[in-house]
C-alpha cells in the first residue's frame, strides 16, 4: 500500500512521522524491570546504557565526557569546539550563557573564529583516556581530513564524523572531498559516521565501512535547519528507513552488522523509548543531557550550525536545569515530564511490554497516535 500523498496536482510526497505520532503497544506479556538489560556493544567496546553524549559545547566538556563514560555510556567531545580553540573555555562559556538573544548568534560566530589547536586537542582527549573511560571525539566532515592524524595520535578509541548531513558521495569544485571509504579503511579504530535520514543514504554510508550511522537531520532541538533550510527529516521514519538499510545490508555484506543510533528529536524518556522501537541499537542525546547540573552551557544549549560563519542554521536556546546527570539518567526522578531518570523510563517501557534487552525491544508493535504530541 501507497504512503505517498497529493501535495498537488504535479506533486506527491510520502508520509513520515515523528516520535510525537506514534506509541508501542503493551503485549500479552509483562516483565520485572530488575531484569530488563539496557546493555549493547559496538565493535570491541561494551556500554551499560545505550547513551551516546552528543559532541555539543554545551553538552560535553572533558568533565562531562567521564561523568557519563562512568555512568556506563559513551560521552563524544567536539574536537572543533571551544575546548580545543581555548586553554581554559570557562569565560567563554559563562559569556555564551549570559548574553542576550538578540546578540547571541554574532557573538558565537567571534568566539568560535579562534583558531583550532592540535595541542588542546591531544590534551583534551587524553584528560579524557586518564580517567579509565572510552574515548571518543568528533569532527565535521570538513574538517576530518586536517585534524584525523592529531586525533588518532592522541588515542582516540571511537572516531565520529558528525554532520547535519553526511554522505558517501560529495561533490565539490573547490576541494578534494574527504574519500569515506577508502578513510574509514585505512583507520585502526572504527567510525561512527552521519547524519543520514534515508534508506539509499545510510546504505551508501554503511557500504563505506563504518561501524555506525547516525540518523537525524535537522530536527535537534537547537537546529533551525528545517525554516532555514525547507529540509526536515520525521524521526520515527527516518530510524525506522535507516534500519531498514541495516537489515538489508547485512545480507548484502554476508553478516556484518551497522549499529543505528538515532541523533535529534529525543529530548525526552519517550522518545528514547521509540526510537529504540524503531529500530535505533543506541541513541545520541543533546538536549536531555544539557539539562543536567553539571553541563557546560548552565542551562543553554547550542551546536555547530548556531555559529556558522556564512549561514547559521541553528539557535542558541534556553532548555533550563534539571537535575545532576545522575538522576537525568537514572533517577529518581523528580519530574513527571520525561526530563528525568530516563534509563528508568526506558526499562520500565521495555519490561511493561515484555522485553528483556534492546535487541528485542526492536521488535516491539507500533501503533499511529491519534492525537498530537505536546513536546517536539
Amino acid at each position: 500500500m501507497s504512503n505517498e500523498i497529493e501535495i498537488g496536482r504535479g506533486k506527491r510526497g510520502r508520509r513520515a512521522y515523528s516520535f510525537d505520532d506514534i506509541a508501542v503497544v503493551p503485549s500479552r506479556r509483562t516483565r520485572d524491570p530488575k531484569v530488563v538489560s539496557l546493555g549493547w556493544q559496538i565493535d570491541a567496546f561494551q556500554f551499560q546504557i545505550p547513551v551516546i553524549g552528543a559532541p555539543m559545547d554545551s553538552v560535553m566538556s572533558p568533565a562531562t565526557a567521564i561523568a557519563l563514560g562512568h555512568a556506563g555510556g559513551l560521552g563524544v567531545l567536539d574536537l572543533e569546539g571551544l575546548w580545543t580553540r581555548y586553554e581554559d573555555p570557562t569565560d567563554q562559556l559563562a559569556e555564551i550563557a549570559a548574553m542576550g538573544p538578540e546578540h547571541a548568534t554574532a557573538r558565537m560566530q567571534e568566539l568560535y573564529c579562534e583558531p583550532i589547536k592540535d595541542h588542546l586537542i591531544t590534551q583534551r582527549l587524553q584528560e579524557i583516556r586518564a580517567a579509565g573511560v572510552v574515548v571518543a571525539g568528533a569532527l565535521s566532515p570538513q574538517r576530518t581530513q586536517e585534524h584525523y592524524e592529531t586525533v588518532l595520535q592522541a588515542g582516540v578509541d571511537l572516531f565520529v564524523i558528525r554532520g547535519t548531513t553526511v554522505s558517501a558521495e560529495h561533490v565539490s569544485g573547490e576541494a578534494e572531498p574527504l574519500n569515506l571509504k577508502k578513510f574509514i579503511y585505512d583507520l585502526d579504530v572504527p567510525v561512527i559516521v552521519g547524519g543520514a535520514s534515508t534508506y539509499q543514504a545510510a546504505l551508501h554510508l554503511m557500504r563505506t565501512g563504518a561501524a555506525g550511522v547516525l540518523v537525524g537531520f535537522g530536527g535537534g532541538a537547537a537546529q533551525t535547519t528545517r525554516t532555514t533550510l525547507g529540509i526536515h527529516a520525521p524521526m520515527a521514519t527516518a530510524v525506522s528507513d535507516v534500519a531498514a538499510a541495516r537489515r538489508d545490508y547485512l545480507d548484502e555484506s554476508g553478516g556484518r552488522y551497522v549499529h543505528v543510533i538515532a541523533d535529534g528529536g529525543l529530548g525526552r524518556s519517550g522518545d528514547i523509548v521509540k526510537a529504540i522501537a524503531c529500530g535505533a541499537d543506541a541513541i545520541m542525546l543533546g538536549a536531555a543531557l544539557a539539562r543536567a547540573a553539571e553541563a557546560p552551557g548552565s542551562g543553554f544549549h547550542w551546536g555547530q550550525e548556531a555559529h556558522h560563519h556564512e549561514l547559521p542554521r541553528g539557535e542558541r536556546v534556553h532548555v533550563g536545569t534539571v537535575a545532576p546527570l545522575q538522576e537525568i539518567l537514572f533517577g529518581p526522578g523528580s519530574h513527571a515530564d520525561g526530563t528525568s531518570n530516563l534509563m528508568g523510563a526506558l526499562r520500565r517501557s521495555m519490561a511493561t511490554t515484555g522485553y528483556s534487552d534492546l535487541k528485542e525491544f526492536q521488535r516491539v508493535d507500533l501503533v499511529v497516535s491519534p492525537y498530537q504530541g505536546q513536546h517536539g
